[in-house]
């Protein structure tokens, strides 16, 4: 995977990763988790067997992309459009967009925004909007309400308050000996995401993940709570006319079937699988499902 940074018209530097695909001349676009970043491969031997070209682009905050300045909104339409000038930049398109958990809704964004650029999508794993299918706790609900219309800055400065210690207590809990990393939490990883953690590699990606993810510190999980949580997302479902495939985990804690089945009674063009037994790193083991969807081999 080669790393590089981009230029964007309003000054920020794009972090954009990828991986050289040669079998299929096939573009895909991964967009992350929060946290998250974008050098993150679900799983490298599905990738290369298919032999697409897979490209990754680090949030705003997250791994070596600038941050939002603090009185500007990270939402998701904005992150889309990020997506959109780096693939015009590249002169990349039309692509396939996979999104898994909070960057589906990225996926979506990017595929309603600029459908020229977009032909199939899957999402991953992605919540519904919480008042449609209620998914985060009742504390943190109660925090975000309570900063609806401030301003950016004053979010930012309040969200970045209230995480620094549950995200310090999570990273800082892991160690060289310990078998996964302590922020594997923050994923949302638990005891059905056995399979996906046994699988080549899974522990030291993940943790490259998240150790790019919190390179920078808080900023990046920051402006994406902030944007998806407070802001409107930018686009309507309606509108994504890709080709859309839906896979969620029958036993994801945060993120399962009923969210899949909520996304497709409202997107045109949608198929919606239930993976049994799967958890919110559902990402992992169906990665070669999802590239068969958005990378279909020609009859």
């Amino acid at each position: 995977m080669s790393s590089r940074k981009i230029l964007l018209r309003d000054g920020r530097r794009a972090a954009v990763h990828v991986t050289e695909g040669a079998a299929s001349g096939r573009t895909v676009v991964f967009c992350h988790s929060a946290p998250g970043a974008g050098a993150f491969d679900p799983d490298p031997a599905a990738t290369a067997v298919r032999g697409v070209t897979l490209i990754g682009l680090d949030r705003p905050g997250y791994g070596g992309s600038d941050p939002m300045p603090d009185a500007s909104w990270a939402d998701v339409g904005t992150v889309a459009d990020d997506i959109a000038e780096v693939l015009d930049h590249m002169g990349t398109g039309p692509v396939g967009l996979a999104g898994w958990s909070a960057g589906g809704r990225v996926a979506l964004a990017v595929a309603a925004r600029r459908p020229d650029l977009v032909d199939r999508v899957v999402v991953v794993a992605t919540p519904a909007p919480d008042d449609a299918v209620p998914w985060i706790p009742p504390e943190q609900k109660a925090a975000l309400d309570a900063l609806h219309d401030r301003p950016a800055a004053a979010v930012h400065a309040a969200l970045t308050a209230q995480l620094s210690g549950v995200v310090a207590s999570s990273v800082l809990a892991s160690s060289p000996e310990s078998k996964s990393h302590g922020g594997f939490a923050l994923l949302g990883v638990g005891d059905a995401d056995t399979h996906a953690l046994a699988m080549p590699r899974a522990d030291e990606r993940l943790t490259a993940m998240l150790d790019a993810a919190f390179a920078q510190g808080l900023p990046g999980l920051v402006s994406d709570l902030a944007g998806y949580s407070l802001r409107p997302w930018g686009f309507e479902v309606a509108d994504v006319r890709a080709k859309t495939l839906l896979l969620n985990g029958s036993a994801d804690p945060i993120a399962g079937p009923r969210h899949g089945k909520w996304w497709q009674r409202r997107l045109p063009d949608a198929r919606f699988e239930q993976v049994p037994g799967a958890g919110h790193l559902v990402i992992m083991p169906m990665w070669e499902r999802a590239l068969s969807h958005l990378a279909p081999r020609r009859r």
